[in-house]
């Protein structure tokens, strides 16, 4: 197919020399073609005309008047369903291969009959005006860390106008994922914008308390201290956040390729994660700093200080040596029992607080589980109270692992149930008494050995039959003579 790229060759080149043998070799086409386009003076594309014949029959053409009534009654119907009804209606009429060709009609005859569409108006923005934020699912980056799969969000925070970007790694999207990612990008920018805008997150705009829409008191507390006013857009309409929303797409096709340069999608720590993201998005922002600088000058300057990126709860151990965070169930070093004690409730994590000292770091429980019982916490009185272990209600937790549940299980097919879990405890008890990994190794060997894993194997094996030496030091021996010698040097000096 001739091209209008070759006819505007070819009418150069006859310009030049008036060969057309030659200007139709140098434009690439036959001499009979040459000659056709030099008479009519037009390009290929101005000489096209509109088909107004069919190629073939129309095999919708008997019922169409039946069809387009149908979509005169309800204008959602879909090509498929109203095919599948034909065909049931019709078996030897038509065909599986025809239902492109009824979808084709379907979209002619909307775009000509159909319901009027949504119209979208694009809207200018105003340096520093606003702030928009918006997380979007990282996991498939396919980032590990320490080589173990991390299935995160992205809490990205942008500038329209500017499209200025910045953005943290969180575990969900509640509101200390959204404190965190805000403060972050107006701590890096020093400026405050007027306005903040989301999405209707349970974040920011549900009340739980009520279940009525607006905004959580602790997210507006959040706009008041940054100096900027809270905004949302409407339910349902994405496209009023879509600046944020087409950039995720495009700061997760960036990460994609510096990963690749990288060549390899693994971290040594969420930590070095996060400064690798940072680095890589000041690196964009560096390409956008002309229409950032008309965004700075437009917004106030930052003069607040950064407000703690964790909640304060107050709670009281129970007896039974936990405590209860946002209905799951942690366990605490039984000392505290019955203490009222500060729990700082991070994202990622949880601090229990007593007396001003942390007595307890450990993981926020997420998902469907319900429960973090560490078994050194307990350990010491279940041991003594072995009893108690058979309708313990958190005894699943007491398997640290694989091991430990195959151990129980041996223990269970040679001894009778009280003694089973009494020689189990005793072994979980030396766990926490030495090494968990020491004694896992130790019930492995058992194991594969086809050895009941009693204590009194266990902890031989532990020990390897010795005890560590202690070396032989020489008694100290201090002459006070050096004294005399060193004080008569200085009075003769």
């Amino acid at each position: 197919m001739t091209k209008d790229t070759q006819v505007r060759k070819l009418m150069d080149e006859y310009q030049k020399h008036g060969n057309i043998e030659r200007a139709a070799l140098r434009s690439g086409m036959h001499r009979n073609t040459a000659a056709k386009y030099l008479k009519e003076g037009k390009l290929p594309s101005q000489m096209k005309t509109p088909r107004t014949w069919r190629t073939r029959e129309d095999p919708f053409a008997a019922d169409w008047p039946e069809i387009a009534q149908r979509l005169e009654d309800a204008p959602e119907l879909e090509a498929k369903t109203l095919f599948e009804d034909l065909c049931r209606r019709y078996p030897s009429r038509y065909e599986p291969g025809q239902l492109r060709t009824l979808q084709r009609r379907l979209k002619q005859w909307r775009a000509q009959h159909g319901p009027a569409k949504t119209v979208f108006f694009a809207q200018e923005h105003r340096p520093g005006e606003a702030m928009q934020t918006d997380f979007t699912y990282a996991g498939s980056l396919g980032v590990t860390l320490a080589g173990e799969p991390f299935d995160h969000l992205l809490c990205h925070c942008v500038l329209p106008y500017s499209n200025w970007g910045f953005v943290t790694v969180s575990l969900s999207e509640s509101l200390l994922a959204l404190r965190r990612g805000i403060q972050a990008a107006v701590f890096e920018l020093g400026r405050m914008p007027r306005w903040h805008q989301t999405d209707n997150s349970t974040a920011a705009t549900h009340d739980l308390r009520t279940g009525k829409r607006g905004f959580n008191e602790e997210y507006a507390g959040l706009m008041r201290h940054l100096g900027m006013k809270p905004r949302t857009i409407q339910v349902g309409e994405k496209h009023q956040n879509g600046d944020v929303e087409s950039l995720n797409r495009v700061l997760k096709r960036r990460l994609e390729q510096h990963l690749l340069l990288r060549g390899s999608r693994d971290f040594a720590d969420r930590g070095a994660y996060e400064s690798w993201l940072v680095e890589i998005q000041r690196q964009a922002n560096r390409l956008r700093e002309t229409r950032l600088v008309e965004e700075m000058a437009a917004m106030r300057e930052l003069c607040v200080r950064r407000l703690a990126e964790h909640s304060e709860l107050t709670v009281r151990v129970t007896p039974w040596s936990t405590i209860r965070v946002k209905a799951k169930t942690y366990s605490v070093p039984s000392r505290l029992i019955r203490e009222v004690v500060k729990v700082r409730l991070f994202e990622d994590r949880l601090q229990v607080v007593y007396g001003g000292k942390v007595e307890l770091e450990t993981e926020r429980v997420r998902g469907a589980r319900t429960r973090r019982i560490d078994y050194r916490h307990i350990i010491w009185s279940l041991v003594k109270k072995p009893g108690a272990f058979a309708r313990y209600r958190y005894r699943e937790e007491l398997f640290p692992t694989l091991t430990f549940r195959r151990a129980y299980d041996a223990l269970v097919g040679s001894h009778a149930p009280l003694a089973a879990d009494r020689e189990y405890l005793r072994v979980l008890h030396l766990a926490a008494s030495t090494l968990q990994v020491e004694v896992e190794r130790v019930l492995e060997e058992l194991l594969a050995a086809d050895e009941v894993p009693v204590f009194e194997r266990v902890r031989p094996l532990l020990d390897n039959g010795t005890k560590p030496q202690v070396p032989a030091v020489e008694p100290l021996s201090v002459d006070l003579g050096e004294y005399d010698t060193l004080l008569s040097a200085e009075v003769a000096s």
